[in-house]
């Protein structure tokens, strides 16, 4: 046993002391854990402590090397920046939420076997839910169900995929997988669910712009770049996963385009960055893991510091679509500078840190020699350029005056985007203290002359073409509508369902009444030497089948309304016990 704690106690365990505390101390004590937690980092022993015996299994809390480490730093530093943006915050449920969803993850990057995996990835996304139900809206009551959908089927996938893969090997370990049974391909599909690779995607845009102004900074940094190190560390060099990501980068930049929800352009540009990261896990070659964790690390910084930015404007003005707003610049300066480093740093500016980072990924596609995925990177490196690089900034802070006249929001929150932003410049111009804590040797000087003249020009072209599309006239109007995605497959099977609840199943139900009142009737004409059988009969019908058309109708009715809301999908149901009961038939064979 060592000195050191594992990193996820330190966060989940001292979340449970919040709610006594109260003002100063609270605050303090806020601040403090991540601190803590910071410290313990440091002087983790490299391998394998604090572990313990379940069933003929070993549970390993704490397995430390370069590459869980590098992701341990960077959610103790996002999670210190997150408290001090919420200090202001007086719901306890949050900062507890908060914590846990930070210790899950850390959890999850410090778990040296899947069940252990599997036990923190359940609290990250249970305590997620809860930062978007803390929105407490309708929206974000509908939003956190779905959410918490999604994930279960997850989770169930997960689970079964572990059950199956510990089956077959006779090992825990989590570690490399590779893609050859069937319970590694329901491990793949848990692992890219939270990665949101596509079709699995939906649930982020609609999640992430719903949950709590603070609670986005949480999950912005935490579900998918957690997803990205578990795929890293299992599926290196699985070439699906390659053009996957490569995909990934170039869709949401026709949704993010079109979208009038700041936060939730945010989110498909956040699809889009991951996306770089998967196609690196998907070239698998020293470079591409350097390169994908470099970004993973600069990422979630400079994706907190858009999302505080555009969180503080919809704190101070309670409004957040593109439609609303514009102007601000003049009334929250320090806000519109903090979103335009933010902007260019997801932009690959050259003195901005998603330059060092992304030109690692981009170098490792191009040594490979994979010329089509290339040119999608470049393609998405434009793109992204053009709606979180400019459109953001330019339709909250500049454009039209809106009229509104509001101030900056409070010290913690400019503090915490202050640190961000600068934590964005530093490594920007200065990219060493990164490139020496990367899990292999990094031989790559990303400011040479093609790297910073090429990315220059294409970011040029995509401030030409936005400035000519609004000059034109020929820009994509901002609407208020909702844009369906991959979901508008699941929502529109759902509404047919509540209709199959609402009419057939009651008809059933009453068709089913009837019969058996005939059928009773019947038999009480007979003799009463069949009184006995006529009881049992009875009993029967009246007590099961008459009981389960009610029994199933008396449960979806209360959700009918949110049902119809959320386009509930049967599928989100079946699946998952679907996929279980595969599973348990498969073990039994």
């Amino acid at each position: 046993m060592t000195s050191t704690l594992p990193p996820a106690a330190i966060f989940i365990l001292g979340a449970f002391i919040i709610p006594f505390l109260r003002g100063r101390v609270r605050a303090g004590y806020l601040l403090a854990l991540p601190a803590v937690a910071f410290w313990n980092l440091l002087y983790l022993p490299p391998g394998q402590s604090w572990q313990a015996g379940f069933l003929d299994y070993s549970l390993i809390f704490c397995r430390v090397d370069r590459l869980s480490l590098v992701f341990g730093y960077i959610f103790v530093i996002i999670s210190f920046i997150g408290i001090v943006y919420a200090l202001h915050v007086k719901d306890s449920g949050q900062h507890m939420a908060a914590f846990c969803y930070a210790g899950g993850a850390l959890g999850v990057t410090f778990a040296g076997d899947l069940f252990t995996l599997y036990l923190f990835w359940e609290i990250m996304a249970l305590a997620s839910v809860y930062l978007i139900l803390a929105q407490r809206t309708e929206p974000s009551r509908a939003a956190a169900f779905r959410y918490f959908t999604w994930h279960f089927f997850g989770g169930i996938c997960l689970l079964a995929g572990i059950i199956m893969y510990v089956t077959a090997r006779g090992t825990t370990e989590f570690d490399y997988i590779g893609l050859s049974d069937p319970g590694s391909y329901l491990i793949f599909a848990g692992f890219c669910l939270n990665a949101a690779v596509f079709p699995l995607h939906a649930w982020l845009p609609d999640a992430y712009p719903r949950s709590t102004v603070t609670g986005a900074i949480f999950m912005s940094a935490l579900t998918t770049k957690s997803a990205v190190y578990i795929l890293a560390r299992t599926f290196p060099g699985a070439p699906i996963l390659m053009w996957a990501g490569a995909f990934m980068t170039c869709f949401p930049i026709f949704y993010a385009v079109i979208v009038n929800d700041m936060r939730r352009v945010l989110a498909y540009s956040l699809i889009n960055q991951v996306g770089f990261m998967v196609c690196g896990i998907g070239i698998g070659t020293q470079l591409a893991i350097n390169g994908i964790v470099a970004h993973a690390f600069c990422h979630i910084v400079y994706k907190a510091l858009l999302f505080m930015s555009t969180g503080a404007v919809l704190h101070m003005t309670g409004k957040i679509r593109a439609t609303d707003l514009g102007g601000l610049h003049k009334t929250m300066p320090f806000t519109a500078v903090c979103c335009m480093i933010g902007a260019a740093s997801i932009s690959a500016f050259p003195l901005f840190s998603g330059f060092i980072s992304k030109s690692l990924t981009v170098a490792a596609v191009a040594e490979e020699h994979q010329t089509i995925v290339w040119f999608m990177l470049l393609f998405a490196s434009a793109g992204v350029f053009h709606h979180a690089g400019i459109k953001v900034p330019f339709f909250v802070f500049f454009g039209h005056d809106s009229g509104i006249r509001t101030k900056e929001p409070p010290l913690n929150m400019r503090l915490a985007m202050g640190a961000a932003a600068f934590i964005c410049i530093f490594l920007g111009i200065y990219p060493a203290p990164l490139y020496n804590i990367l899990p292999y040797p990094v031989d790559f000087v990303p400011y040479t002359a093609f790297h910073v003249v090429g990315m220059l020009q294409l970011l040029m072209f995509g401030a030409l073409a936005f400035t000519m599309l609004i000059l034109s006239g020929y820009y994509p109007a901002e609407l208020r509508a909702l844009n369906l995605d991959t979901d508008w497959f699941f929502r529109l099977p759902g509404r047919a369902f509540i209709r199959f609840c609402d009419k057939p199943l009651k008809f059933l139900a009453g068709a089913m009444a009837a019969l058996v009142s005939a059928i009773t009737a019947w038999f009480r004409s007979l003799p009463a030497t069949s009184v006995s059988i006529e009881n049992q009969i009875d009993r029967f019908f009246h007590g099961t089948l008459t009981s389960l058309p009610a029994l199933i109708f008396s449960w979806i009715r209360p959700f009918k309304t949110e049902i119809s809301q959320l386009s509930w999908n049967l599928a989100y149901i079946l699946v998952p016990f679907v996929v279980l009961l595969l599973t348990i038939l498969v073990l039994i064979i």
